[in-house]
């Protein structure tokens, strides 16, 4: 009888877990090639601690002049004990804790890598020899689990190769072509030569210096304009010595989404990890793209990303000081630059700054905001006026700006994200205040006419209303004398104008009373019932001399016109009729004009 409690080994089904490594953790089977990479880099590795040797990689694909794709190193190479060890064990770490090694000095952690090859082969071959002198062995193993380990009775050199035969479904994987693009991709900027055997003979190294880290400015440009398809607007060096993390970040020449988070490429001992990392750079810094080479970030399982651990948070802060330093000297040194930056990137930097208070800090003074005295950088917005006005909306600052007295700002807060960052002002500038002003706000702060002037004005109320048949008039008072009149449409502004008609005439009590009541209804009718109107300046000459010209044609076509010029200073659309009642206006008063500038013809002229 068995003793039940006795502990047991797991059994593993290595097609299970073959086919769990192709769905779950590789995003393709074209990452064989990495890990085979990666194996032959630690192995260099290993045996540069031994002996100083190795430093060469060889890949032969598939081709018509060979059925079988190998890849070959000269590093450590492995005895029969360790092949045993080391490639029968799934989930055994990597050489380094065979040959007590280093931690730091191998690529691969996860003793599954040479997995990855089950993808596209259903047998594995490896051939070694090993540096500490003992005989060349064999290892085969299989899709099924099995495996053999033999002596290998040819003499090799040191080191180790690993052949493949593909499936019928994976050779264009191990040919030529696929394998020249994998390996320039993996292997173009490790520090050991990878040479690749072509079809026709002869051979083609496809490693070079890593030009992102040589220092070598117009090979970082051209580096570059590669990266992201257009010359950059500045290099910008990075160096965490913490996590022994080095690279540029490359700034856009142009405005990337504001959505966007600019993804980072990242080489870990100059073998590319992924093309794609977005959690490496601060999520602010989005106008940069990064290129980097790290010792001691560590990427995940299938190494395809980064672990966030302590030093990925480290690496990514480190950097974010980095391209903050880089705005604090353009700004300092080269303000044009700075300007070309900003213009560029303005928008989605209004966007960061709302949430980002470090970087609020430092760049909100260089953005601007449209004002109605041009459009102004903060800074000097914040330092010529102690109070800054702002509308919400782009039709508010239209129609308010048209009453802002010269002497006043008003800001335009209706463009994206221009509210929110008017509204930091006084965090970042203290001193300053920061008001929101509304069309209604500013209508009833308008007075009626002089009580010499209300019987007049009232008139031409009357009068003008008549003249635009569905449109109502009322005469208020502007700071501004040049402005003749404004076009309301909003219903909450409609109440207002009537809140201070009938204010007017009663006391402070009634008004109290009337401003409650006019959230309701105004005049007895409904808020959406409210017709437009037009709103004319007693104070504008203009306004003046046509409350004292008699009825007439000559009134009516002056206040159609006025209606007309008031929608367009507004930006407010003109419909059908607008545009018919202004081209028939303009035609008669100019017939009119031309007619009365006309002397009459001398009699008896022939």
């Amino acid at each position: 009888m068995t003793d039940s409690t006795a502990a047991q080994q797991f059994q593993v089904d290595l097609r299970g877990v073959i086919d769990l490594l192709s769905r779950h953790i590789y995003s393709s089977p074209r990452v064989f090639l990495r890990e085979l990479l990666q194996n032959a880099v630690d192995a260099i590795a290993a045996r540069r601690a031994v002996d100083g040797g190795g430093g060469r990689i060889r890949i032969t694909p598939v081709s018509d002049r060979s059925a079988e794709f190998v890849m070959r190193d000269d590093g450590v190479g492995l005895t029969e004990a360790e092949v045993a060890d080391l490639l029968a064990t799934v989930g055994r770490s990597s050489k380094r804790d065979i040959f007590d090694l280093p931690r730091g000095d191998f690529l691969g952690q996860f003793g599954i890598g040479m997995l990855s090859c089950f993808m596209v082969c259903d047998t594995i071959v490896i051939r070694s020899r090993s540096a500490a002198g003992s005989a060349p062995v064999e290892w085969t193993g299989h899709s099924d689990g099995t495996f053999t380990v033999a002596p290998y009775p040819e003499d090799i050199p040191v080191g180790t190769s690993v052949h493949l035969t593909p499936r019928a479904d994976t050779r264009s994987l191990l040919g030529t072509s696929t394998v020249m693009e994998l390996a320039e991709a993996f292997g173009r900027y490790l520090p050991h030569a990878v040479v690749v055997d072509l079809p026709g003979g002869g051979e083609t190294t496809v490693t070079e210096p890593a030009p992102f880290l040589d220092g070598d400015p117009e090979r970082q440009l051209a580096y570059g304009r590669q990266l992201i398809g257009a010359e950059p607007l500045d290099v910008i060096p990075l160096h965490v010595p913490g996590t022994q993390t080095r690279g540029v970040a490359f700034v856009l020449p142009y405005a990337p989404p504001p959505s966007a988070r600019q993804s980072t490429r990242v080489y870990l001992r100059r073998m590319l990890l992924t093309e794609r990392a977005d959690e490496l750079l601060p999520s602010w810094a989005f106008f940069a793209r990064a290129v980097v080479d790290s010792g001691s970030l560590h990427p995940t399982a299938s190494r395809e990303s980064l672990v966030d651990d302590d030093a990925l948070e480290q690496t990514r802060q480190e950097i974010g000081e980095a391209i903050r330093r880089w705005i604090l000297e353009v700004a300092l040194q080269d303000p044009v630059r700075l300007s070309q930056f900003v213009s560029i990137h303005e928008v989605a930097l209004k966007s960061l700054v709302r949430h980002d208070d470090e970087l609020a800090r430092f760049i909100v003074r260089w953005l601007s905001v449209e004002t109605t005295a041009g459009r102004l950088r903060v800074e000097e917005l914040a330092s010529r006026f102690p109070v800054v006005r702002y509308a919400e909306t782009v039709d508010e600052f239209r129609q308010v700006a048209s009453m802002t007295s010269a002497g006043g700002i008003l800001v335009n807060g209706g463009y994206l994200y221009d509210a929110d960052l008017v509204r930091r002002i006084p965090e970042l500038f203290p001193g300053v205040e920061v008001e929101r002003v509304d069309v209604v706000g500013e209508i009833d702060r308008l007075d009626l006419a002089p009580l010499d002037d209300r019987a007049a004005a009232t008139a031409l109320e009357e009068r003008a209303a008549a003249a635009l048949e569905d449109v109502d008039v009322a005469v208020r008072t502007f700071e501004r004398a040049d402005l003749p009149g404004l076009f309301v449409a909003d219903p909450e502004v409609l109440r207002a104008l009537d809140r201070g008609r009938a204010r007017s005439a009663g006391g402070a009590l009634w008004g109290g009373v009337l401003d409650r009541a006019a959230n309701i209804v105004s005049g007895g009718r409904s808020a959406d019932a409210l017709a437009a109107r037009l709103c004319l300046n007693w104070t504008n000459p203009m306004i003046r001399k046509l409350a004292a010209t008699p009825p007439g044609r000559v009134f009516d076509l002056s206040v159609q016109l006025l209606y007309v010029q008031s929608l367009l200073a507004g930006h407010h659309p003109l419909g059908p009729r607008d545009r018919t009642m202004m081209s028939a206006a303009l035609s008669e008063l100019v017939d009119r004009a031309i007619d009365t500038d006309t002397p009459p013809a001398a009699e008896g002229a022939s």
